[in-house]
């Protein structure tokens, strides 16, 4: 069968330019990226390929096993950063797709904003920032995860988008102002739920004004954030929110902060989790002395501690600092015992 694959591509950037706003960032107009791969691919444009390098990569999968607020939850439905991130990408998917921007770009920045992201959530994040010398920055870690460690060779409105989710960063694409205000409606609302159901905080304590602003109700108050930025930002070249519904969600996360982030009994164990990265850290850190600069090290370390999961961090922390006895026997080898001798 004889198929000319190369003009499905072409279609798609082709649809791109008919349906998208005139604001939206197209794949025909990217600015590349660091190298330019032998052959083009004939069915994906550059964003689709950028979004599934992404979820094909070992960073992302890693997600699935780190903590969002809780540490290292038993129950299932509590979320977890990857559960996170999928909400966060449905959200800004819902915005752009409302605002005819490029829903590609947007879901490939989603996927991959919280891949820097270290094992024990903001805990593990705050005492790496305290232990590196020029701090620790998740957005900046993901952003070296894709170009550096990982190498996923990403087009550089991907990558602007990713490092500039975080809160105080001017992302240059619209598609990039869209995943800043998902991050945070996401957040915000999921990590509501999750600390009503471990019975940190009930509805009822939630400040008034706010809620009643957007909605007691956790679907309702979801849909009314983000509708608050698609009827703030149709038809303009900027994507933002109404100065009121802003205003409230900064109360919302204050709040949050204070009775949940930081609250004692959520951050009970948070200790055990800060000696547990610090420990591996300053064990690394001295294992690689006769194999590199000292000044790399401390890099060096974070890439492989950040990348660990919450799981993973503990195992090896047992492994390298509990003691374990010589030799361990069990029940098994009385049974295979006596297969050998023939009572079975």
């Amino acid at each position: 069968m004889s198929l000319d694959l190369k003009t499905i591509k072409d279609e798609l950037e082709q649809r791109e330019f008919e349906l998208l706003s005139p604001y939206a960032t197209k794949c025909k107009e990217s600015k590349g990226r660091k190298y330019e791969r032998l052959e083009e691919n004939p069915i994906r444009t550059e964003f689709q390929r950028d979004r599934d390098k992404i979820i094909h990569s070992k960073s992302f999968r890693r997600l699935k096993h780190k903590t969002q607020v809780f540490l290292s939850p038993y129950n299932d439905h509590f979320r977890t950063r990857l559960t996170h991130t999928l909400e966060v990408s449905q959200i800004a998917r819902t915005m752009a797709r409302a605002l005819k921007l490029n829903e590609d770009l947007v879901e490939a920045i989603s996927l991959g904003h919280d891949l820097g992201h270290t094992p024990f959530g903001h805990c593990g994040e705050s005492i790496l920032n305290e232990l590196l010398p020029n701090g620790f920055f998740h957005n900046l870690q993901s952003v070296r995860v894709v170009e550096i460690i990982d190498d996923m060779n990403l087009c550089q409105e991907t990558i602007d988008g990713i490092m500039t989710h975080s809160w105080g960063y001017k992302p240059k694409t619209p598609e990039a102002q869209i995943v800043q205000y998902a991050d945070k409606i996401a957040y915000i609302n999921h990590d509501i739920e999750d600390s009503v159901r471990a019975g940190v905080i009930s509805e009822d304590d939630l400040p008034k004004d706010s809620i009643e602003y957007f909605s007691k109700n956790q679907s309702e108050r979801l849909s009314r954030m983000i509708i608050d930025v698609i009827a703030n930002s149709i038809d303009k070249p900027t994507v933002s929110m109404s100065e009121e519904g802003w205003e409230h969600v900064k109360v919302l996360r204050e709040w949050m902060f204070e009775h949940v982030y930081l609250d004692p009994i959520t951050k009970a164990e948070e200790k055990k989790a800060r000696n547990i990265i610090k420990s591996l850290f300053e064990y690394y850190s001295e294992q690689l002395i006769p194999y590199h600069k000292e000044a790399d090290i401390p890099q060096l370390v974070t890439d492989y501690i950040s990348g660990m999961s919450d799981q993973y961090a503990i195992r090896r922390y047992l492994d390298l600092f509990i003691p374990k006895p010589l030799a361990e026997t069990s029940n098994d080898d009385a049974l295979f015992r006596k297969m050998k001798d023939g009572i079975y």
